[in-house]
Protein backbone atom coordinates (compact mmCIF):
# COMPACT_ATOMS: atom_id res chain seq x y z
CA UNK A 1 0.00 0.00 0.00
CA UNK A 2 2.64 2.36 0.54
CA UNK A 3 3.90 2.15 -2.77
CA UNK A 4 0.35 3.17 -4.16
CA UNK A 5 0.20 5.91 -1.80
CA UNK A 6 3.55 7.10 -2.72
CA UNK A 7 3.02 6.78 -6.34
CA UNK A 8 -1.26 8.37 -6.20
CA UNK A 9 0.69 10.90 -4.05
CA UNK A 10 3.44 12.30 -5.67
CA UNK A 11 1.96 14.39 -8.78
CA UNK A 12 0.30 16.28 -6.08
CA UNK A 13 2.21 16.56 -3.74
CA UNK A 14 5.34 18.60 -5.71
CA UNK A 15 2.33 20.85 -6.70
CA UNK A 16 2.36 21.55 -3.32
CA UNK A 17 5.58 22.13 -2.98
CA UNK A 18 5.66 24.17 -5.46
CA UNK A 19 2.62 26.61 -3.92
CA UNK A 20 4.04 26.07 -0.49
CA UNK A 21 5.30 29.85 0.85
CA UNK A 22 8.47 29.93 2.46
CA UNK A 23 8.74 28.51 5.99
CA UNK A 24 8.72 31.09 8.81
CA UNK A 25 10.62 30.52 11.82
CA UNK A 26 8.28 29.77 14.96
CA UNK A 27 7.77 27.75 17.76
CA UNK A 28 7.29 23.93 16.86
CA UNK A 29 4.18 22.22 17.79
CA UNK A 30 5.44 18.39 17.91
CA UNK A 31 6.61 17.01 21.15
CA UNK A 32 10.44 17.12 20.21
CA UNK A 33 12.90 14.44 20.76
CA UNK A 34 11.96 11.31 22.31
CA UNK A 35 14.50 11.35 25.36
CA UNK A 36 16.48 8.23 25.86
CA UNK A 37 15.11 5.49 27.94
CA UNK A 38 11.75 7.98 28.60
CA UNK A 39 9.51 5.17 29.56
CA UNK A 40 11.66 3.97 32.22
CA UNK A 41 12.02 7.83 34.02
CA UNK A 42 8.21 7.22 35.47
CA UNK A 43 8.71 4.01 37.13
CA UNK A 44 12.34 5.29 38.13
CA UNK A 45 10.80 7.85 39.91
CA UNK A 46 7.76 5.85 41.69
CA UNK A 47 10.81 3.76 42.74
CA UNK A 48 12.84 6.77 44.51
CA UNK A 49 10.07 8.36 46.24
CA UNK A 50 9.43 4.78 47.52
CA UNK A 51 12.80 4.96 49.14
CA UNK A 52 12.86 8.25 50.37
CA UNK A 53 9.50 7.89 52.24
CA UNK A 54 11.05 4.65 53.30
CA UNK A 55 14.42 6.12 54.52
CA UNK A 56 12.85 9.05 56.61
CA UNK A 57 10.03 6.66 58.19
CA UNK A 58 6.99 8.34 56.30
CA UNK A 59 6.10 5.07 55.51
CA UNK A 60 5.14 2.26 57.78
CA UNK A 61 7.45 -1.12 57.29
CA UNK A 62 4.47 -3.23 58.58
CA UNK A 63 2.11 -1.40 55.05
CA UNK A 64 4.24 -1.25 52.72
CA UNK A 65 7.94 -2.57 53.91
CA UNK A 66 11.22 -0.37 51.88
CA UNK A 67 12.35 -1.61 48.13
CA UNK A 68 15.53 -2.82 49.61
CA UNK A 69 13.38 -5.48 52.30
CA UNK A 70 11.28 -6.63 49.25
CA UNK A 71 14.88 -6.77 46.94
CA UNK A 72 16.44 -8.87 49.97
CA UNK A 73 13.03 -11.37 49.89
CA UNK A 74 13.50 -11.87 46.13
CA UNK A 75 16.86 -12.81 46.22
CA UNK A 76 15.84 -14.97 48.93
CA UNK A 77 12.94 -16.75 47.45
CA UNK A 78 14.92 -16.90 43.91
CA UNK A 79 18.15 -18.52 45.80
CA UNK A 80 15.99 -21.63 47.57
CA UNK A 81 13.88 -21.96 43.85
CA UNK A 82 10.73 -21.01 44.80
CA UNK A 83 10.51 -18.05 43.03
CA UNK A 84 12.03 -18.93 39.97
CA UNK A 85 9.53 -21.96 39.68
CA UNK A 86 6.26 -20.20 40.04
CA UNK A 87 7.90 -17.07 37.69
CA UNK A 88 8.48 -20.06 35.31
CA UNK A 89 4.74 -21.08 36.15
CA UNK A 90 3.57 -18.15 35.30
CA UNK A 91 5.35 -17.51 31.84
CA UNK A 92 4.09 -20.57 30.55
CA UNK A 93 1.00 -19.76 31.39
CA UNK A 94 0.55 -16.56 29.70
CA UNK A 95 2.76 -17.43 26.87
CA UNK A 96 0.29 -20.35 26.14
CA UNK A 97 -2.55 -18.49 26.77
CA UNK A 98 -1.29 -15.55 24.43
CA UNK A 99 -0.51 -17.51 21.64
CA UNK A 100 -4.42 -19.02 21.54
CA UNK A 101 -5.98 -15.93 22.12
CA UNK A 102 -3.48 -14.21 19.53
CA UNK A 103 -4.34 -17.07 17.13
CA UNK A 104 -7.46 -16.96 17.17
CA UNK A 105 -8.26 -13.12 17.06
CA UNK A 106 -6.60 -12.69 14.05
CA UNK A 107 -7.96 -15.06 12.05
CA UNK A 108 -11.77 -14.60 13.55
CA UNK A 109 -10.83 -10.63 12.29
CA UNK A 110 -9.78 -11.55 9.35
CA UNK A 111 -12.87 -13.68 8.76
CA UNK A 112 -14.91 -11.14 10.06
CA UNK A 113 -13.23 -7.71 8.18
CA UNK A 114 -12.80 -9.47 4.80
CA UNK A 115 -16.25 -10.99 4.14
CA UNK A 116 -19.82 -9.98 4.48
CA UNK A 117 -20.83 -13.60 5.69
CA UNK A 118 -18.01 -13.65 7.87
CA UNK A 119 -18.92 -10.51 9.79
CA UNK A 120 -22.39 -11.74 9.70
CA UNK A 121 -21.60 -15.05 11.66
CA UNK A 122 -19.04 -13.80 14.27
CA UNK A 123 -18.92 -10.22 14.92
CA UNK A 124 -22.50 -10.16 16.41
CA UNK A 125 -21.15 -13.41 18.50
CA UNK A 126 -17.80 -11.75 19.23
CA UNK A 127 -19.57 -8.17 20.81
CA UNK A 128 -21.50 -10.80 22.91
CA UNK A 129 -18.57 -12.31 24.35
CA UNK A 130 -17.19 -8.81 25.13
CA UNK A 131 -20.56 -8.02 26.88
CA UNK A 132 -19.80 -10.77 28.97
CA UNK A 133 -17.63 -10.69 32.20
CA UNK A 134 -14.87 -13.13 31.55
CA UNK A 135 -13.65 -13.89 35.06
CA UNK A 136 -17.34 -14.18 35.42
CA UNK A 137 -17.02 -17.39 33.16
CA UNK A 138 -14.41 -18.92 35.77
CA UNK A 139 -16.63 -20.83 37.79
CA UNK A 140 -18.40 -22.27 34.16
CA UNK A 141 -15.24 -23.45 32.74
CA UNK A 142 -13.85 -25.05 35.98
CA UNK A 143 -17.36 -26.98 35.56
CA UNK A 144 -16.18 -27.93 32.04
CA UNK A 145 -12.75 -27.90 32.04
CA UNK A 146 -11.72 -29.17 35.74
CA UNK A 147 -9.50 -27.28 38.14
CA UNK A 148 -5.92 -27.80 36.24
CA UNK A 149 -3.96 -25.94 33.97
CA UNK A 150 -6.74 -26.16 31.22
CA UNK A 151 -9.56 -23.49 31.99
CA UNK A 152 -6.48 -21.26 33.18
CA UNK A 153 -5.27 -21.28 29.27
CA UNK A 154 -8.66 -21.19 28.22
CA UNK A 155 -9.39 -17.85 30.07
CA UNK A 156 -6.06 -16.16 29.37
CA UNK A 157 -6.71 -16.63 25.50
CA UNK A 158 -10.79 -14.64 25.57
CA UNK A 159 -8.96 -12.44 27.69
CA UNK A 160 -6.36 -11.80 24.95
CA UNK A 161 -8.51 -12.92 21.93
CA UNK A 162 -11.38 -9.62 22.25
CA UNK A 163 -9.08 -6.40 21.99
CA UNK A 164 -6.95 -8.10 18.95
CA UNK A 165 -10.02 -9.04 17.39
CA UNK A 166 -11.85 -5.92 17.84
CA UNK A 167 -8.93 -3.98 16.98
CA UNK A 168 -8.34 -5.77 14.33
CA UNK A 169 -10.97 -5.75 12.93
CA UNK A 170 -11.98 -2.06 13.10
CA UNK A 171 -8.77 -1.50 10.94
CA UNK A 172 -10.20 -3.99 8.70
CA UNK A 173 -13.01 -1.79 8.35
CA UNK A 174 -11.27 1.87 8.37
CA UNK A 175 -9.38 1.00 4.91
CA UNK A 176 -9.94 4.02 2.90
CA UNK A 177 -12.22 2.82 -0.07
CA UNK A 178 -10.15 4.71 -2.30
CA UNK A 179 -7.45 2.27 -2.03
CA UNK A 180 -9.84 -0.29 -2.67
CA UNK A 181 -10.79 1.29 -6.20
CA UNK A 182 -7.07 2.06 -6.80
CA UNK A 183 -6.49 -1.51 -6.48
CA UNK A 184 -9.22 -2.50 -8.96
CA UNK A 185 -8.06 0.00 -11.52
CA UNK A 186 -4.46 -1.43 -11.42
CA UNK A 187 -6.39 -5.05 -11.67
CA UNK A 188 -4.22 -6.42 -8.43
CA UNK A 189 -5.06 -10.15 -7.56
CA UNK A 190 -6.74 -11.05 -4.67
CA UNK A 191 -3.59 -11.96 -3.12
CA UNK A 192 -1.64 -9.28 -3.82
CA UNK A 193 -4.47 -6.46 -2.73
CA UNK A 194 -4.55 -8.27 0.62
CA UNK A 195 -0.28 -7.99 0.69
CA UNK A 196 -0.35 -4.28 -0.61
CA UNK A 197 -3.30 -2.48 0.49
CA UNK A 198 -5.25 -4.76 3.78
CA UNK A 199 -2.08 -6.13 5.84
CA UNK A 200 -0.40 -2.45 5.61
CA UNK A 201 -3.86 -0.81 6.42
CA UNK A 202 -4.08 -3.13 9.41
CA UNK A 203 -1.18 -3.33 10.86
CA UNK A 204 -1.44 -0.02 13.50
CA UNK A 205 -5.04 -1.31 14.25
CA UNK A 206 -3.33 -5.01 14.71
CA UNK A 207 -0.19 -3.81 17.36
CA UNK A 208 -3.30 -1.56 19.26
CA UNK A 209 -4.92 -4.91 20.32
CA UNK A 210 -1.89 -6.46 20.59
CA UNK A 211 -0.55 -4.46 23.30
CA UNK A 212 -3.93 -4.54 25.01
CA UNK A 213 -3.50 -8.32 24.65
CA UNK A 214 -0.89 -8.91 26.46
CA UNK A 215 -1.40 -6.47 29.30
CA UNK A 216 -4.99 -8.73 29.71
CA UNK A 217 -2.74 -11.65 29.85
CA UNK A 218 -1.00 -10.36 32.75
CA UNK A 219 -4.32 -9.21 34.84
CA UNK A 220 -6.15 -12.24 34.05
CA UNK A 221 -2.87 -14.71 35.48
CA UNK A 222 -2.66 -12.20 38.71
CA UNK A 223 -6.86 -13.71 39.41
CA UNK A 224 -6.08 -17.18 38.15
CA UNK A 225 -3.63 -18.08 39.52
CA UNK A 226 -5.46 -17.74 43.14
CA UNK A 227 -8.22 -20.06 42.44
CA UNK A 228 -7.37 -23.80 43.05
CA UNK A 229 -3.62 -23.42 42.18
CA UNK A 230 -0.16 -24.76 43.56
CA UNK A 231 2.00 -22.98 41.86
CA UNK A 232 2.83 -19.31 39.79
CA UNK A 233 3.18 -16.03 40.94
CA UNK A 234 -0.24 -15.04 41.81
CA UNK A 235 -0.76 -18.54 44.08
CA UNK A 236 2.60 -17.40 46.23
CA UNK A 237 0.86 -14.11 46.39
CA UNK A 238 -1.70 -15.65 47.88
CA UNK A 239 0.24 -18.12 50.54
CA UNK A 240 1.53 -14.59 51.52
CA UNK A 241 -1.68 -13.14 52.08
CA UNK A 242 -1.97 -15.71 54.88
CA UNK A 243 0.56 -15.45 56.57
CA UNK A 244 0.44 -11.51 56.29
CA UNK A 245 4.12 -11.24 54.11
CA UNK A 246 3.43 -7.92 52.60
CA UNK A 247 7.22 -7.68 51.14
CA UNK A 248 6.21 -10.80 49.62
CA UNK A 249 2.75 -9.76 48.13
CA UNK A 250 4.73 -6.63 46.85
CA UNK A 251 7.05 -8.49 45.06
CA UNK A 252 5.05 -10.71 43.02
CA UNK A 253 3.04 -7.04 42.15
CA UNK A 254 6.73 -5.89 41.09
CA UNK A 255 7.32 -8.92 38.65
CA UNK A 256 3.68 -8.75 37.28
CA UNK A 257 4.07 -5.36 36.48
CA UNK A 258 7.57 -6.03 35.25
CA UNK A 259 6.83 -8.70 32.92
CA UNK A 260 3.70 -6.03 32.00
CA UNK A 261 6.34 -3.12 30.79
CA UNK A 262 8.96 -5.38 29.26
CA UNK A 263 6.72 -7.03 27.16
CA UNK A 264 4.60 -4.17 26.63
CA UNK A 265 7.87 -2.21 25.04
CA UNK A 266 8.83 -5.23 22.88
CA UNK A 267 5.35 -4.92 21.21
CA UNK A 268 6.50 -1.06 20.76
CA UNK A 269 9.48 -1.93 19.58
CA UNK A 270 8.57 -4.49 17.21
CA UNK A 271 5.74 -2.03 16.01
CA UNK A 272 8.27 1.20 15.07
CA UNK A 273 10.28 -1.28 13.10
CA UNK A 274 7.45 -2.75 11.19
CA UNK A 275 5.87 0.77 10.85
CA UNK A 276 8.77 2.95 10.19
CA UNK A 277 7.37 3.95 7.11
CA UNK A 278 4.66 5.89 9.00
CA UNK A 279 5.12 9.15 10.35
CA UNK A 280 3.66 10.20 13.29
CA UNK A 281 3.41 12.18 16.59
CA UNK A 282 5.42 9.69 18.20
CA UNK A 283 8.54 9.73 15.73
Amino acid sequence: MTDLIAASAAPITRAAEARRPARRPGRRLAPGKRLPASRLIGPALVVALWAIASATGSLDPGFIPAPWTVLRTGVHLWTDGTLRTDVLTSLQRAALGFALGLTGGVVLALLSGLSRTGEALIDGTVQLNRAVPTLGLIPLFILWLGIGETFKVAIIAIVVYIPIYLNLHSALSGIDNRFVELAEVLRLSRPQFIRRIVIPGALPGFFVGLRLGVTGSWLSLVVLEQINATSGLGYLMFQAQNYGQTDVIILGLAIYGVFGLVSDTAVRLIERRVLSWRRTLSN
